[in-house]
């Protein structure tokens, strides 16, 4: 990374370190009127998840208590605020949990080839499109080849009705979270030939995109051609658009 993207992804990262310090005062009731509809998607989306998992953005914890007993969760995220909720959460956990305040684009205390999952709901909405590519390369990094992700992600409608009604909050969501519906991370997930996308659908709508995949092992990444890798891409988008 230049000297400059280092000094523009770190004013990123203050910004919304001071973002997160007003709002995680009223981010849960802030929050809620989704979190009705989130709290009946986290059962599913935790149930098979196990082994050594790194959550990134946990923000004030809501996934933590859906996570099987047999997993190892290491959460983290930018905010101290968030964080301090995030620990009290923790502890009603059925599974071991580590807090760490770390940002998703600089996990440094996080050993390499460590992780078997790596968990982000609404992160990556949060992040800016230069700070993408940074938190996908740390993605890559702490998985062990072979390791999986889910990523889950709000966009904009291509019904114009939920296209106005997005738009008409986007102002505020982008205010107080920080959020914007117009992130490209499948693409950019889409340009690592390392990351393998098994499935990207919608969970409502289509304004709410689950994306899983993983990490290929090294010597796949190596032998597999652009057009092939290029090819089931195309097929994860098709299968998006197929969804909507």
């Amino acid at each position: 990374m230049s000297t400059r993207e280092s000094g523009t992804s770190d004013e990123a990262t203050s910004a919304l370190v001071r973002k997160y310090r007003f709002t995680s005062w009223f981010y849960d009731i802030l929050d809620y009127p989704w979190e009705r509809q989130y709290r009946r998607w986290r059962p599913s989306l935790l149930s098979e998840i196990s082994g050594t998992v790194l959550e990134a953005g946990v923000g004030t914890g809501r996934n933590l208590q859906h996570y099987p007993p047999e997993a190892n969760v290491s959460a983290c995220d930018l905010s101290p605020s968030m964080m301090r909720i995030a620990t009290k959460r923790a502890k009603k956990a059925a599974c071991q949990v580590r807090v760490l305040c770390q940002h998703a684009t600089r996990l440094r205390d996080l050993r390499s080839n460590h992780f078997d999952w790596y968990i982000a709901t609404f992160l990556f909405c949060v992040l800016p499109d230069h700070l993408q590519p940074l938190a996908l390369a740390e993605l890559v990094r702490v998985l062990k080849p072979g390791g999986r992700f889910k990523i889950l992600e709000m966009v904009y409608s291509k019904e114009p009705r939920l296209l106005r009604r997005q738009k008409l909050f986007a102002p505020f969501v982008e205010k107080v979270y920080g959020a914007r519906f117009d992130r490209h991370t499948l693409e950019h997930l889409r340009e690592d030939d390392r990351i393998g996308i098994t499935e990207a659908r919608f969970l409502k709508a289509d304004t709410y995109l689950l994306i899983e995949g993983c990490k290929k092992p090294a010597q796949h990444a190596e032998a597999e051609e652009p057009e092939t890798t290029t090819r089931s891409f195309r097929k994860s988008a098709q299968k998006v658009r197929l969804n909507r």
